[in-house]
C-alpha cells in the first residue's frame, strides 16, 4: 500500500456534509462569546461603560480585563523577565492596547447575536498614543516605544558567520546587492479559529472543542494560564478546516473561554468573523532584507552578506520564525563564507507568527532572486548559474555554513529534470522570437530552487492496538487539518501489518484518547508521527509472529509477513491471517511466558531534522499595455523521499502553489500610517481564485533519507517555498529586456504596468 494511489479516507464523510467542526458543537445551556477589540493601534484604556452592553435583551455577564486578571496568569508566549514578564499581556488586555483588533471586554450571551449587540453597547475611552507600523521607522530612536524592556522595539538579534566574509568580498570578481521584501500575508483558512470550552464535572477542570492544529500544546497552556493540572484539562481538535500555522498555540480568546466557562459554569463557545481573522489572528510574512553576493565570474558565490528584518508586530508569539530565515540562508548553494543576521522588531500590528514554510520561503525568495540579479549582471543564463552554485551530490551529508546538517540531496538533478519538462530550451527560443517580433504581450521564464528544513522534533508517540476480530485501532498525537493523516497511516500499517486498508481507524485530536504529542506543523507528520507508527507496528508485527510460530508450531525466525499474511518461511500453506492471530492473543490459550493482547505504544525522536529539496519552473505572459499577469503554465519538481500517498502528496503541492504563486501576484496585508489594517475583507486581500492557476504540471526525484526509518521527507510547505520566488522570477524576466531587473512582490498589475512604461 505505501507507496498507491488511494482515495482519502476522509473524503466521504467531509463531501457529504457529515464533517463535524467546532461551531457544529451544541451543548445544554450553552452560551455565546462576543469580544469588544480596540479600533487603535496604541492607547490607554482610561475608562470602560458597560452599562448599555448589561442592558442589551440576552447579554447576562460582561468582563473587563479588570475583572478578570485574577481568573488567570498573563499570555504564556513571550516571557522575558521571570517575575515581570512585560513583554506578555492578560488575554483581555488591561490598561494599554498595542495593536487595532486587541481584546478589551468579553460579551457573554445567549445567542451570538445578542453577543454581537453586547460589543456594539461597549462604550471605551481611550487616550490616544503615537503608534508606528513602519518596521524600519520602528527602529528609528524617536520611534514610539511599545515594551519598556525593547529599547529600539528590538525583540532580538539572531546571526550566523563562517569563513571569512571581508576577503571574500575584498577578492570578488563583481558584487551584486539588493533590498527584497516578503510582504505581510494574511493566513485565511477556510475555517476561522472557533472555541467551545464547557467546565467538566468529573476533574473539575475543563473540555475545549478547538480549531488547533496542536491538541496537547492547547492543553498545555490552557492548563499553564488558569493555574490547572493538565489532567483536568481535555482538548479536542474535531474536523479543523484548514490552519497553515495559525493554529499551533493558544490565542487570548481561548484563554478567556475558558477562564469564563469555570467562572461562570457554563459551556461557552466563540466563533471567529473574518473580520477578527484579520486583526486578531496571526500573520506571515513581513520582512524586509538586504542581501549581497560576491561572485567570480562564472557567478558563483564567493561570500554571502544578509541582514533581515522581521517585523512580528506588537507581542512575541513566535519570535523564531524570522531565526529560520537565517538558518536557510545559503539554500541550495555551497556558500562556506557568509554573514546573516537578523533583527526583530515591534510594532503596532497584529502579531506576526507562523505561516505555511514559515522562514524558509522567505529565505528561498531571497536566494532565488539572487541567482537571478546574478545572471542579469552576468549575461549568465539563470539555470547555469544555479548549476555553477549548487552543492554536490557528493557533498552529503552536507555541513552548513549556517551549522545545519543536511541529510541527503541532488539539486542538480532535480533542476535539470525541470528544465526538460518543462521544455526550458524551447521556452528561451520563443521569448527570443516573440521579443524580436515586438509582441506587446511579454513572455516570462522563471526558476526557483529551494531546500527546507522540516521534520521537527522533539518527538512523537502512535499507538497500535489489533482488535480481537482482527481490526487495527491507531492513535496518534499527530493531529491533521486538511492533510489526509488518516489515509497515509493506514497505507503505512496496512503494509507494516498485513491488514486490510479499509479495516484500519486512526484517530487523533483529543487529549483524553491520544497518547502525549506535539501535533501537526512544520510538514512533520509522515517524518515523525509516521516514524512512530512505524516503531509501533514493528512492536505488533513482532509479538504477531510470536503467536503465530506458537501457533504453526514453528520456531519465530521461520516466520515471516509475506503477502498479507505470516507463514512458515518455505511452506506457504502453513500460514495466518492477522485476524486469526488476533483472535488467538486474547485468550487464554497462549504460552505461560507471553501476556495476552496485541497492541503497542512507541515514540520516535527524530535524529536530525529532514531536508526535502526541488526546483519550480514557471511561465506567465504579461501584457505590457495593462500590466495583468498571465500564469500560463507551471512545472514542479519536488523530493520528499519515497511518497506513502502520491495522491496526497499532489494534493499537498497544489494547495502550496496556490498559496506561493497568491504570494507573488496577489496577496498583500496593508496598514495606514495609524495603524489600521487596509485589507482585512475579502473585498480588499486578494485571494486567488481557480482561474488563477493553470494546470500545473508535477513531476519528483526520489532522495530518501537517512532519519527516520520511512526514509521520507515533508511535502505539505514544499511548493509554497519554491513557487513565490519562480513566479516572481519569471514576471521580472518578462520585463527584463527592458532594463527592469527587480520588483517587489506581490506583481500587481499597476506595479508592473508602470514599471513596463519606465514610471
Amino acid at each position: 500500500m505505501i507507496g498507491a494511489e488511494v482515495k482519502r479516507k476522509e473524503d466521504p464523510r467531509l463531501i457529504t456534509g457529515r464533517g463535524a467542526y467546532v461551531p457544529n458543537v451544541h451543548l445544554p445551556n450553552m452560551h455565546h462569546v462576543g469580544f469588544v477589540r480596540s479600533p487603535l493601534a496604541h492607547a490607554n484604556i482610561v475608562s470602560i461603560n458597560t452599562s448599555a452592553a448589561l442592558a442589551v435583551p440576552g447579554v447576562v455577564a460582561v468582563f473587563t480585563g479588570e475583572d478578570l486578571k485574577n481568573s488567570y496568569d498573563l499570555m504564556p508566549q513571550g516571557a522575558v523577565k521571570e517575575g515581570t514578564r512585560p513583554r506578555a499581556h492578560y488575554p483581555l488586555s488591561v490598561g494599554r492596547v498595542r495593536h487595532v483588533g486587541e481584546a478589551i471586554v468579553a460579551i457573554v450571551a445567549t445567542s451570538a447575536q445578542a453577543a454581537a449587540d453586547g460589543v456594539a453597547a461597549v462604550e471605551v475611552d481611550y487616550d490616544p498614543l503615537p503608534a508606528v507600523v513602519d518596521m524600519m521607522a520602528a527602529l528609528q530612536p524617536d520611534a514610539p516605544q511599545l515594551h519598556a524592556d525593547a529599547p529600539g522595539n528590538v525583540e532580538h538579534e539572531m546571526g550566523r558567520k563562517a569563513g571569512d566574509i571581508d576577503a571574500a568580498f575584498a577578492n570578488a570578481h563583481k558584487v551584486v546587492k539588493a533590498r527584497m521584501a516578503n510582504q505581510r500575508l494574511l493566513g485565511m483558512p477556510m475555517e476561522t479559529r472557533a472555541t467551545v470550552a464547557a467546565p467538566d464535572p468529573w476533574t473539575g477542570g475543563l473540555t475545549v472543542h478547538t480549531s488547533t492544529q496542536a491538541p496537547h500544546f492547547m492543553r498545555r497552556d490552557m492548563a499553564k494560564i488558569l493555574n490547572l493540572d493538565e489532567n483536568s484539562v481535555r482538548v479536542i481538535a474535531p474536523d479543523v478546516g484548514g490552519g497553515f500555522g495559525l493554529k499551533i498555540g493558544i490565542f487570548p480568546e481561548d484563554a478567556v473561554l475558558g477562564a469564563l466557562a469555570l467562572r461562570l459554569n457554563i459551556p461557552l463557545k466563540w466563533v471567529e468573523g473574518r473580520i477578527e481573522h484579520a486583526t486578531a489572528t496571526t500573520h506571515g510574512r513581513a520582512q524586509i532584507t538586504d542581501i549581497e553576493a560576491a561572485i567570480d565570474a562564472n557567478g558563483k558565490v564567493q561570500g554571502l552578506k544578509m541582514q533581515v528584518y522581521a517585523d512580528i508586530g506588537a507581542y512575541p508569539i513566535a519570535t523564531d520564525v524570522p531565526d529560520l530565515t537565517v538558518l536557510m540562508a545559503i539554500g541550495t548553494y555551497d556558500i562556506t563564507h557568509l554573514r546573516a543576521e537578523v533583527k526583530t522588531v515591534f510594532t503596532n500590528t497584529t502579531p506576526v507568527a507562523a505561516y505555511r514554510g514559515a522562514g524558509r520561503p522567505e529565505a528561498a525568495f531571497y536566494l532565488e532572486r539572487l541567482m537571478d540579479l546574478i545572471a542579469d549582471e552576468l549575461a549568465l543564463d539563470p539555470a547555469q548559474v544555479r548549476l555553477n552554485n549548487f552543492i554536490a551530490p557528493e557533498q552529503f551529508p552536507y555541513h552548513s555554513a549556517t551549522g545545519l546538517h543536511y541529510d541527503s540531496g541532488n539539486y542538480a538533478g532535480a533542476l535539470n529534470k525541470a528544465l526538460a519538462v518543462s521544455r526550458y530550451a524551447e521556452l528561451r527560443a520563443e521569448q527570443a522570437r516573440r521579443r524580436a517580433a515586438g509582441d506587446k504581450t511579454l513572455l516570462g521564464v522563471g526558476i526557483g530552487c529551494f531546500v527546507e528544513m522540516c521534520g521537527f522534533g522533539p518527538f512523537e508517540s502512535a499507538q497500535v492496538r489489533v482488535e480481537p476480530s482482527g481490526t487495527v485501532t491507531v492513535t496518534t498525537g499527530i493531529s491533521p487539518h486538511g492533510q489526509g493523516g488518516a489515509t497515509t497511516f493506514s497505507q503505512i500499517l496496512a503494509d507494516e501489518l498485513g491488514v486490510g486498508f479499509d479495516k484500519i481507524t486512526v484517530k487523533y485530536g483529543d487529549t483524553s484518547q491520544t497518547p502525549q504529542g506535539i501535533g501537526t506543523m512544520g510538514s512533520r507528520s509522515i517524518v515523525v508521527g509516521g516514524s512512530a507508527l512505524v516503531r509501533a507496528a514493528g512492536k505488533v508485527r513482532r509479538k504477531a509472529m510470536q503467536i503465530a510460530a506458537h501457533m504453526l508450531e514453528a520456531s519465530v525466525d521461520d516466520i515471516v509477513l509475506q503477502d498479507g499474511a505470516y507463514m512458515v518461511k518455505g511452506v506457504p500453506s502453513k500460514r495466518l491471517s492477522l485476524a486469526e492471530i488476533a483472535s488467538k492473543a486474547y485468550t487464554d490459550s497462549l504460552p505461560d511466558d507471553m501476556d495476552p493482547g496485541l497492541e503497542a505504544h512507541d515514540f520516535f525522536k527524530p535524529p536530525e531534522l529532514v531536508y526535502p529539496f526541488g526546483a519550480h519552473v514557471a511561465v506567465v505572459e504579461v501584457d505590457s499595455e495593462t500590466g495583468k499577469t498571465k500564469l500560463r503554465e507551471y512545472y514542479s519538481v519536488d523530493d520528499c523521499g519515497p511518497r506513502i500517498s502520491p495522491n496526497l502528496a499532489a494534493g499537498q503541492i497544489h494547495g502550496g502553489l496556490a498559496q506561493g504563486i497568491a504570494q507573488a501576484l496577489l496577496e498583500e496585508a496593508n496598514y495606514d500610517e495609524n495603524g489600521n489594517l487596509m485589507s482585512g475583507t475579502f473585498m480588499d486581500y486578494a485571494v486567488p481564485r481557480a482561474e488563477t492557476f493553470p494546470m500545473f504540471t508535477l513531476d519528483q526525484t526520489v532522495t530518501p533519507t537517512p532519519n527516520n526509518p520511512l526514509g521520507v521527507k515533508g511535502i505539505g510547505e514544499a511548493a509554497t517555498i519554491g513557487s513565490t520566488p519562480s513566479v516572481a522570477n519569471a514576471v521580472i524576466d518578462a520585463l527584463n529586456h527592458l532594463g527592469i531587473t527587480h520588483l517587489d512582490i506581490p506583481m500587481k498589475p499597476e506595479k508592473v504596468w508602470k514599471a513596463a512604461l519606465g514610471k
